[in-house]
Parts: structure tokens; C-alpha cells; sequence
């Protein structure tokens, strides 16, 4: 799979990214960062322990490494999320529908990135 067709399967903008980061070479480098990344495992414990603010934190960074990479499936749940925990205290039935979409997302962009 090359990169431009990891981030049509992805549903990412991969003009995007290409204009930001000019090589493929480059592109590659940074996308095989987010797994590694401990920004979504960081937001499910904090979930799963009911600590919001550290939630909203972990929600944030995912969206704005997705910004910075044309991650748009992923960046957009992530933002909705983000948008959502701002200033919330507790968990609800939102919050799960919302991380859901966010978890659906992060593990086709994850399984799209391990296949290059």
C-alpha cells in the first residue's frame, strides 16, 4: 500500500499533508509516529477512571496530531469529542457514543498505518 492509498483508506487528505510535508518519504516518517503515540491509550484510562479534564487533554492532542497529518476521519471525531469534554465533569451516555466513534476511527487509522 502506498501512502496516498493509506490515507484514501483512512479518509485522510492526503494533498494535505503532501503540501505541508513535500515528501512521501517525510509523510511516512510522522504517520508511523501515531501509533507510538500514547495520546489515545492515555484517553481511554482517563475515561475509564472518570478523570475528565485529563480526557479533554488526550481528545485534544489526537485532534491536533490529526490536524497537523490530514488525519480528517480521525481529527473530526476526535475535535467532536475534544469539543464535548470541554468543561464536563462526569461521564455520560455521550461521552461513550462520542469515544466510541473515536475508537472506530483511531483502529482503521492505526490498521491503515501498519499496513504501509
Amino acid at each position: 500500500m502506498t501512502v496516498k492509498e493509506c490515507y484514501d483508506a483512512m479518509e485522510g487528505n492526503y494533498q494535505e499533508v503532501e503540501a505541508r510535508l513535500r515528501t512521501e518519504e517525510r509523510i511516512k516518517k510522522f504517520l508511523c509516529k501515531v501509533p507510538e503515540d500514547k495520546s489515545y491509550e492515555l484517553l481511554c484510562n482517563s475515561l475509564e477512571q472518570g478523570n475528565m479534564d485529563e480526557a479533554f487533554r488526550a481528545a485534544h492532542t489526537i485532534k491536533g496530531v490529526c490536524q497537523n497529518l490530514a488525519l480528517t476521519k480521525l481529527g473530526n471525531s476526535a475535535q467532536i469529542l475534544t469539543d464535548y469534554l470541554r468543561d464536563r465533569r462526569e461521564y455520560t451516555a455521550e461521552v461513550e457514543e462520542l469515544f466510541a466513534q473515536v475508537k472506530k476511527d483511531y483502529e482503521k487509522t492505526v490498521e491503515c498505518i501498519r499496513s504501509l
